[in-house]
């Protein structure tokens, strides 16, 4: 019976399948024959293109089975990215400005003293049995300028005593009060507050608790610090043992963050004394106090922050991944107007960014007394010039400037940027001009730290 086009309908697939690879195995015979034949008789053939088709259509059939692998992968991680992003908490900050794509913006972090979230031994050492769950205190307020056509990202800390005009609550703290009792009726009058006395518009805002801390560090597995020296705080609960490079996580990553009240001992001592260990005692056994309260706090937020970013930017494992994605909805709010595509866009942009080279600074003040105690008050001119040296022409009138020690309002002094671009104009020998822009950067005070500070670190 012949094959092909003429053979029975109702013929076994088997033995279709069989007299397939019979009628191959013939064709093939039949032309190695014929290429014999030809070879010896001069002819030239073209070359087979059977065993050439199924390579060539194998090939095309593993390449889109991978490429459509890698899709659902990253589909689904990204999916599985939208959803865990979709869990977090939303703000509505009312006040805010206008961000444009591609622009300059500035993004208010804040550090909520709330211990929603925690349990166990961490709730205890952090005061949450004790009935403050949900702290509506901001010890820390940061200013974050993130400039997308630079490449560059910089940083400002507002110390929460720092004395500001209040828009609202008048009659309960007056007048004049720290900044940080504008938290107390959400994240959107401290937003219109830093811009009513600073001039500088805020376009997002985070909030992070203590949960969200701890949870984020535990989910990158710990960030590296160097701790130059033995190092303790009795109220936030810091104990490093032994000096070097070392991973900080848990409850010691919050109380890296939260210590101002930090000593280090040159002597490396082994034990730690008792809270109730008086000054005297402490000096003797080697311990040296660090009396720069929030100043030295700021100091090691911001190299807790810079060894986060060298250790996110160091991960690829996606179970990593997920981990973190999975416990960052936990005491983390984010501002409604950030969407997932911003903060990928973000991270793509400044994947390459050096830790380091992010600016950190502390708005220029001084401490006095008042009639609501012992507080920081602005000082000019250093503050309004580095205000415009960061944000430039973004900055905006402020309409109620903070006050001096005699209680008056004045406004910002006029200043100039002492970032500097001088373009010269050259003409060579073709006649055509050729234009050399100079810029003189801003000192980095990042690395600008004490010698017994924590600073990140490479295992």
């Amino acid at each position: 019976m012949a094959r092909g086009r003429d053979r029975i309908p109702n013929e076994p697939s088997s033995d279709r399948s069989a007299a397939a690879k019979r009628e191959l195995a013939n064709q093939e015979r039949l032309m190695a024959l014929g290429d014999a034949v030809a070879q010896r008789s001069g002819v030239t053939r073209k070359p087979r293109k059977i065993r050439q088709h199924r390579l060539r259509r194998n090939l095309i059939i593993a390449g889109v089975s991978l490429i459509a692998l890698v899709v659902v992968i990253a589909g689904g991680g990204y999916f599985y990215a939208n959803w865990q992003f979709s869990k977090i908490t939303k703000l509505n900050v009312p006040g805010e400005v206008k961000a444009y794509s591609g622009r300059p913006f500035n993004i208010l972090v804040i550090g909520s003293d709330s211990r929603k979230g925690l349990t166990g031994l961490t709730a205890r050492q952090t005061g949450a049995t004790t009935g403050s769950l949900s702290g509506k205190r901001s010890d820390v307020v940061k200013v974050v300028h993130v400039d997308p056509i630079a490449g560059t990202i910089a940083t400002i800390s507002i110390p929460r005593d720092t004395m500001v005009t209040l828009l609202a609550n008048q009659s309960l703290y007056g007048q004049f009060n720290r900044i940080n009792v504008n938290f107390g009726n959400g994240p959107s009058l401290l937003a219109q507050t830093i811009t009513a006395n600073f001039g500088i518009p805020i376009n997002y805002t985070i909030v992070v608790s203590f949960a969200g801390l701890i949870n984020a560090a535990d989910a990158l597995g710990g960030v590296y610090l160097n701790f130059p020296y033995q190092s303790w705080d009795p109220f936030s609960g810091l104990r490093i043992l032994h000096p070097g490079c070392q991973l900080v996580s848990g409850f010691q990553a919050l109380a890296v963050t939260r210590s101002r009240h930090f000593y280090y001992n040159v002597k490396g001592s082994t034990t730690f004394p008792k809270d109730s260990t008086t000054y005297n005692t402490l000096m003797s056994l080697g311990w040296t106090y660090d009396g720069t309260s929030d100043f030295g706090r700021i100091n090691r937020q911001n190299a807790f922050l810079r060894a986060m970013v060298n250790r996110a930017k160091g991960i690829y494992n996606p179970l990593t991944i997920t981990s973190f994605l999975s416990k960052l909805p936990q005491g983390i709010a984010l501002d409604q107007k950030f969407t997932l595509n911003d903060l990928i866009g973000l991270a793509v942009k400044f994947h390459s960014l050096s830790a380091n080279s992010i600016q950190t600074w502390t708005l220029p003040n001084y401490p006095a007394l008042s009639s609501v105690g012992s507080v920081l008050f602005v000082q000019e001119p250093q503050t309004q010039q580095l205000l415009v040296n960061i944000f430039g022409k973004g900055l905006v009138a402020p309409t109620n400037p903070p006050p001096n020690p005699s209680l008056q309002t004045p406004a910002p002094p006029r200043v100039t940027a002492t970032v500097t671009t001088a373009t010269t104009t050259t003409v060579p020998s073709t006649k055509k001009k050729k234009s050399t822009t100079t810029t003189t950067k801003i000192p980095n005070p990042t690395l600008a730290v004490p010698s017994f500070d924590p600073v990140p670190c490479t295992p």
